[in-house]
C-alpha cells in the first residue's frame, strides 16, 4: 500500500462522542456561572446609583453610562484605603508566620528523631478537624483576660494557630520524602541542621511553600468573623472586608458604593494568586504525591 493510500485515512475525523460534549457543556455552563457574578460586580461599580436602582447591569450593554467616581468616594470617602493597608498588615505577618512555623515543624517531625514525634504528628492532624467556630467563645474570653481583643497582634495568634496544623499536614509528605542521601552528605561536609534546612531543604522547596502562603493569604485576607470578634467593626485598624460590610450599612444597600469597594478588594489577592500561580499546582502535586 502507498503512502498516498494510507494518508486519508491518518486525516478521518475522530468519532462523535456524546460523553466529550456533555463535559464540555457542563464546563461552559459552571463557567458562566461562575463569571455572570463577577462581570455584575464590575458593570454595578462602574454605573451611577441612579442607573443600578433603575435597571439591572445587562442593560449597560444597550445603554453604556459609566463613571469613576464610586471607586475614589469607596477608596477615600468610605475609608477603604486604610483598611487594605490594614488587611495587608494582617495577611502579611499571618502568612510569614504560618509558612514559617509550618515548615520548621514539619520538617522536625519529618527528618528529626525525638520521643513523642508521632503523637504530636498525630495531634496535628487530629486538629484539622476541628472548626474555628467552635473555640470562638473560649478564646475570645482568654484574649479579654491577656489584653490581646482590639488588637492585630490578637488576629495573628489565631490564624496562624489554626493553619499551622494543616501547614505541617501539607509538608511532612514533601520533607519525608526528601533524599536522605543528600541531607547524609550534607551532613559528613560538616553542615548543621540549621544550615540543611536553609541552604538545602527550603530552596527545593519553594513550590510546596508557596502553595501554603498562598491558602493562608486568601483565607486571611477573605475572613471576616474573626476580626470583626476581635477588633470590632469600628476600630481603626479593621481590615477591608469588616469595611466592605459596613459598607452596605453606610450606604444603605447601594449597588455602586458596596460594588466599587468588593472590586478593590479583590485586586490585591487575585494579583497574588496570578502572580504565583505557577507555583501552586507544582507545590500542591509535590507535597500530594510525595510521601
Amino acid at each position: 500500500m502507498t503512502v498516498a493510500a494510507i494518508a486519508p485515512s491518518r486525516r478521518r475525523r475522530k468519532p462523535f462522542r456524546p460523553v466529550r460534549v456533555l463535559l464540555h457543556a457542563v464546563l461552559v455552563t459552571v463557567v458562566v456561572a461562575w463569571i455572570t457574578p463577577i462581570v455584575g460586580l464590575i458593570v454595578y461599580s462602574m454605573r451611577t446609583s441612579n442607573d443600578n436602582a433603575l435597571s439591572g447591569w445587562w442593560t449597560a450593554v444597550t445603554n453604556p453610562r459609566f463613571t469613576s467616581l464610586n471607586f475614589a468616594e469607596a477608596f477615600d470617602s468610605a475609608g477603604l484605603g486604610q483598611s487594605l493597608l490594614n488587611s495587608l498588615s494582617i495577611t502579611v505577618p499571618t502568612t510569614v508566620f504560618t509558612v514559617a512555623v509550618s515548615a520548621i515543624g514539619a520538617y522536625a517531625l519529618a527528618r528529626m528523631d525525638f520521643r513523642g514525634r508521632i503523637a504530636i504528628l498525630m495531634t496535628a492532624v487530629a486538629l484539622l478537624v476541628v472548626p474555628p467556630q467552635l473555640t470562638l467563645v473560649p478564646l475570645l474570653r482568654v484574649f479579654t483576660q491577656l489584653g490581646l481583643t482590639g488588637e492585630i497582634w490578637g488576629i495573628w495568634i489565631y490564624q496562624v494557630g489554626f493553619v499551622v496544623p494543616f501547614g505541617i499536614y501539607l509538608l511532612y509528605g514533601f520533607f519525608r520524602s526528601f533524599p536522605s542521601e543528600l541531607l547524609e552528605a550534607a551532613s559528613l561536609d560538616g553542615a548543621s541542621t540549621v544550615t540543611i534546612f536553609t541552604r538545602i531543604v527550603l530552596p527545593t522547596s519553594i513550590p510546596i511553600l508557596v502553595s501554603l502562603a498562598i491558602m493562608q493569604f486568601m483565607w486571611s485576607w477573605n475572613d471576616l468573623l474573626i476580626p470583626l470578634l476581635f477588633l470590632g467593626a469600628s476600630n481603626p485598624a479593621a481590615p477591608s472586608t469588616v469595611e466592605v460590610a459596613g459598607l452596605v450599612q453606610a450606604t444603605g444597600g447601594g449597588l455602586n458604593i458596596v460594588s466599587a469597594g468588593a472590586l478593590l478588594s479583590m485586586v490585591i489577592p487575585v494579583a497574588v494568586a496570578l502572580g504565583l500561580q505557577r507555583y501552586f499546582i507544582r507545590g500542591l502535586l509535590g507535597g500530594a504525591v510525595k510521601g
